[in-house]
């Protein structure tokens, strides 16, 4: 797929050069296709992923241990490439780690609890955003109390949920009307923290990024029920942020009162990916394609969760990873809808939920079967 990504991006920055509106998106792909060819990282990973026997490494130290060999073996990347296929190896190790509690633990230096992460201390980053919560408020008790659930179950610096001021946005631009929410883009002045400085006892951030805006509706009347699951949805978009769209948090419009997410930027949807290289694109990459996804809607049932708006226009592609993510995870709809109501694109939901019965995981598997159709 390496060739048609690139083929891809191509198109994308003529677009680009043809529309000042968009002036912003040949940045963004010249930032990705800098002299660390993000492209060939991503497919160094991916080859060590394909290449782990899962019988002889059958622990997630053994399995890092050869995907790390084998990134060094590689003849494709230069040292400073396989610094950061390594790194980027390093961080989906220690984040496994703590998610499922395995791995040799330490003991941090700074405040003497036992952590599973090398590079930084869980506790210690949970500890740092709890002595902030004073600094900041949404200005609605819920939403604050949703933020701070969410911050004391932190895996990492960059999956970190949190109230973002909207000044601290600009360049806001209506994108689209997606679902029942309107779209927008933005960038984000301070953006993403990205890393934990110990001696510091700080988090560090990454600088003005470009994200995306999602309006959610009647926040202010939502129930309880939506909260829950607002706390559960946004907890797994950044536990499994490899495979589901990470949400940073949340802003409000001051003009008009209105809560919004604020989410990664991806690049273009499935539907689109799909018309723009259809010819090129052989069963292979499809049936590759196809196993990408569901993947990441196991991921997703196995927290219990169900994407109750799956279709081809909510599942993203990401140019530099070359990986496709699911969006819209557990935000259909209005805050305030009603229990039983039901939201969705049409053609994509299973008639059972249409007569007013239950969701069921396996609805999830009849939508993407209806997808891939």
């Amino acid at each position: 797929m390496e060739t048609i990504r690139k083929k891809h991006v191509i198109e994308q920055e003529e677009e680009s050069n043809n529309n000042n509106n968009d002036d912003w998106q040949t940045i963004y792909l010249i930032k990705i296709y800098s002299a660390t060819r993000k492209d060939l990282i991503y497919t160094a990973i991916n080859k060590a992923y394909a290449l782990t026997d899962f019988n002889i490494h059958n622990d997630i130290h053994k399995q890092f241990e050869f995907q790390k060999q084998t990134i060094l073996a590689n003849e494709s990347l230069t040292e400073n490439e396989k610094s950061e296929a390594i790194r980027m190896l390093t961080s989906s190790y220690v984040k496994n780690k703590i998610i499922y509690n395995k791995g040799t633990s330490r003991v941090c230096e700074n405040c003497n609890q036992k952590c599973l992460a090398t590079l930084y201390c869980e506790y210690c980053v949970r500890n740092y955003l709890k002595n902030n919560f004073s600094n900041w408020t949404s200005g609605n008790d819920d939403i604050d109390n949703l933020i701070q659930e969410c911050q004391m179950k932190t895996l990492e610096p960059d999956s970190i949920i949190e109230w973002i001021p909207y000044n601290n946005l600009k360049n806001i631009k209506y994108l689209t009307k997606g679902g029942y929410s309107e779209i927008y883009t933005a960038e984000w002045i301070d953006g993403q923290f990205i890393e934990s400085d110990s001696n510091q006892q700080q988090l560090k951030r990454l600088g003005e990024q470009y994200v995306v805006l999602k309006r959610l509706e009647n926040v202010e009347s939502a129930n309880k029920r939506w909260f829950e699951e607002a706390n559960s949805h946004l907890n797994i978009c950044n536990r499994w942020s490899d495979a589901i769209v990470q949400c940073f948090g949340l802003t409000k419009d001051p003009l008009n009162g209105d809560y919004m997410l604020v989410m990664n930027k991806l690049n273009t949807d499935l539907r689109k990916y799909l018309q723009q290289n259809h010819n090129q694109l052989t069963w292979k990459e499809r049936i590759q394609i196809a196993a990408v996804i569901i993947e990441a809607l196991l991921r997703v049932h196995n927290e219990n969760a169900i994407h109750r708006d799956l279709h081809s226009g909510n599942i993203l592609f990401h140019f530099g990873s070359g990986k496709f993510n699911i969006s819209d995870l557990g935000f259909c709809g209005p805050a305030d809808k009603p229990l039983k109501s039901v939201y969705g694109n049409l053609p994509y939901i299973a008639p059972e939920v249409i007569s007013g019965k239950y969701w069921h995981t396996y609805v999830g598997n009849f939508i993407w079967t209806t997808t891939i159709y």
